[in-house]
């Protein structure tokens, strides 16, 4: 565990990283952001804390939130025995591979969902199978009429978010 300033960090927290008397709590708390994410974090379910080679805590993603500095921090749940992707990779006999850059991706079968275009095949990586997104959106575009139908409904009825 390493002491920062509340002051300098952009999420005002005072600790970061592991020590083995943390409850899940401070560690989810101290471990959640700052990070560089880009566009394929958006796809994933999950984070994997791990700390001299071993999985320290899983966390189910709800959505990656902007932080000071161009950052994203996780805002989710951490996830606990019972709990398939906990099951599978947090404990002593789950050992990571050390790597240079503290964000690494991997496919695995755990954690599964649907794909959003309604097939029922299993994600295990986004949220649809490769050229499904596109189905999605055209089976929706169809309900409306045509493309320019689509697009004129859409005009008409979407409302820009208020910027903050």
């Amino acid at each position: 565990m390493r002491y920062v300033d509340p002051e300098e960090d952009q999420m005002g927290r005072d600790h970061v990283g592991w020590d083995p008397n943390m409850c899940d709590e401070a560690l989810f708390r101290a471990n959640r952001g700052c990070w560089v994410l880009g566009e394929r974090a958006e796809r994933e379910q999950y984070a994997l804390l791990s700390f001299e080679g071993k999985v320290r805590q899983a966390i189910e993603i709800g959505r990656l939130a902007p932080v000071a500095g161009g950052r994203k921090a996780i805002e989710g749940r951490f996830l606990k025995k019972g709990d398939e992707v906990y099951d599978a990779y947090v404990g002593e006999d789950q050992p990571v591979s050390p790597s240079r850059n503290p964000i690494a991706y991997f496919d695995s079968p755990h954690g599964a969902r649907t794909c959003g275009c309604d097939c029922g095949a299993p994600v295990t990586r986004g949220w649809f199978l490769i050229g499904h997104d596109q189905k999605a959106l055209h089976d929706r575009v169809s309900k409306v009429g045509t493309v320019r139908d689509f697009v004129n409904w859409f005009d008409s009825t979407y409302v820009e978010p208020a910027s903050e």
